[in-house]
């Protein structure tokens, strides 16, 4: 049977969370990627990219795979009733319920991380607590049918261990090589753990509206 995958946008995300995996799973061998959001309409991205759903949240079939994309909308989308309960709908027929990066608070908003085990961008994994999950740092974590990835690039890493999953290794890795994932950064400042501490500290500072942000999404 064909494989139905499904992307939720909102307004304000992060493009490289959607597109980052997507470029990956669209290459799904018998599947069918649905790109969905409230209308149809260009969806705005956090870097002024348009993005044009293939599909409205009322006509998506049900979801094998379920992707929540992060970003600075995602407070947002967690106030918003109709995201939420798509998300909460879909996610109890899916295979896989997944985030990447911020995405996973939206999971949270809809009560999808209660006493799992979850990750999401290394500034905000700590208060992951507050939708009840298990902060867990780690690039790609598992708990069940739940898959939550850390920030923005580690889309593609996700992306690929499913594809291995469902396709196996040597698809998985035929797509890699394909999309020629070999990264090979200029700096070793991916990660707070190797960043210069100076970057550290003006980066955490650059998040901290936001983390209250998503405190206030949670309680609202």
């Amino acid at each position: 049977m064909t494989m139905q995958i499904g992307f939720v946008l909102f307004p304000n995300l992060t493009q490289l969370d959607f597109t980052g995996p997507l470029q990956v799973l669209h290459r799904m061998p018998d599947s069918k990627v649905h790109i969905l959001a409230k209308t149809k309409d260009p969806v705005p991205s956090d870097c002024g990219l348009g993005l044009v759903p293939t599909g409205t949240f009322a006509e998506a079939p049900q979801l094998d795979l379920i992707c929540i994309p992060g970003g600075f909308g995602v407070a947002g989308a967690m106030a918003d009733d109709e995201t939420v309960a798509f998300v909460k709908r879909q996610a109890e027929g899916a295979r896989w319920v997944t985030s990447v990066c911020t995405g996973a608070f939206l999971l949270g908003k809809a009560g999808l991380l209660q006493g799992k085990k979850a990750t999401t961008h290394w500034a905000y994994v700590d208060i992951l607590d507050i939708c009840g999950a298990e902060p867990t740092r780690g690039r790609i974590v598992r708990d069940g049918k739940l898959i939550t990835a850390g920030g923005v690039t580690s889309g593609i890493d996700f992306g690929l261990s499913v594809l291995a999953e469902v396709a196996g290794a040597e698809v998985a890795q035929a797509v890699q090589l394909g999309i020629e994932y070999d990264p090979a950064p200029p700096f070793d400042a991916g990660h707070p753990s190797r960043a210069p501490k100076a970057i550290v500290e003006k980066s955490e500072a650059r998040y901290a509206t936001a983390r209250q942000g998503y405190r206030d999404a949670m309680a609202a």
